[in-house]
């Protein structure tokens, strides 16, 4: 009964010995006698009790790895208080078995010196417009060195840039400067908008004033000479009707006795006017004789015709 016992339990040593279940996105390193015998995949496998073991243990998932905070000098000469994370991989788990005795602390401590030297080649300004490319340069040298221990550097990111307090109240100084010189400039700007806006505008109202005054000249001109032209065209019917009136029957002595009643009209107003004084001629034939001669006119006139 006790062998039986016995044997069980030297049994289930062996089982649990020799049967082994690896999780999913991991990766285990087995040694045979104390040499590499393979790498065991995600699921079943077996070994052989007290010959091969478990010797390292892998997650094959990204790892986030904080870099811890350090003091960085710029070109300028001026110190930086930088940390970061850094994101990687294990791709080989027989390098990052063998490889290195702590590959953490190997990609650690290369992520620091790495961003020492990119940042010694920068001036302080560039080291806060150029992230992008401190973090592809410390991704780059990291990789490189990184393939011997079986791990793959994903990407860098800086958390934090700090400079001195000495730096950053001279920074907001200037950074105040520089506001107050575009409030300048585009306040500037603005009143020299609006006086090319009010220039712009008194130029096209005198334009627009001066058309309408050229307008208006025209309207009044062509106005005018049609005024004259209508007079002139009435008269010309006025005289082509009374010209058509003394070539018909008894014309002539209406015109006399037309004469005459203008000629009597006018001695009459000369008559009335107390401040002229009327000659009357003594013989009033001399009245026919202007009459007379208004009528050889007139004959003259209509044998032109």
């Amino acid at each position: 009964m006790e062998l039986a016992f016995l044997l069980l339990v030297i049994a289930g040593i062996f089982i649990v010995k020799s049967i082994k279940v690896v999780p999913q996105q991991n990766a285990w390193v087995k040694e045979r006698l104390g040499k590499y015998a393979g790498t065991l995949t995600p699921g079943l496998n077996f070994l052989v009790p007290f010959i091969d073991k478990v010797a390292y243990k892998h997650s094959l998932k990204e790892i986030p790895l904080d870099v811890p905070s350090q003091v960085c000098i710029t070109k300028d000469n001026t110190q930086l208080q930088v940390d970061g994370i850094l994101y990687f991989q294990v791709t080989d788990p027989m390098r990052a078995s063998y490889g290195s005795s702590n590959y953490i602390m190997a990609v650690t401590q290369l992520a620091q010196t790495t961003l020492r030297s990119v940042i010694g080649r920068l001036e302080l300004d560039k080291t806060f417009e150029e992230r992008d490319m401190i973090n592809a340069q410390v991704v780059n040298a990291i990789d490189e060195a990184a393939l011997n221990w079986g791990v793959k550097v994903l990407r860098y990111e800086i958390k934090d840039l700090t400079p001195p307090a000495e730096i950053l109240r001279s920074m907001q100084a200037q950074i105040t400067a520089e506001r107050e010189k575009r409030a300048l400039i585009a306040a500037s700007e603005g009143r020299k908008q609006e006086q090319i806006n009010i220039a712009t505008g008194e130029r096209e109202a005198s334009i627009a004033r001066s058309e309408g005054d050229k307008q208006a000249a025209i309207n009044q001109a062509e106005g005018e000479a049609a005024a004259i032209l209508s007079v002139a065209e009435a008269s010309a019917q006025a005289i082509e009707r009374i010209a058509r009136a003394i070539r018909t029957e008894g014309g002539e002595q209406a015109v006399q006795l037309k004469v005459a009643e203008k000629a009597v009209e006018a001695y009459a107003r000369v008559a009335a006017d107390a401040t002229t004084t009327l000659i009357v001629p003594g013989n009033m034939t001399e009245v026919s004789s202007l009459i007379g001669s208004a009528m050889q006119m007139v004959k003259t006139a209509k044998a032109g015709a």
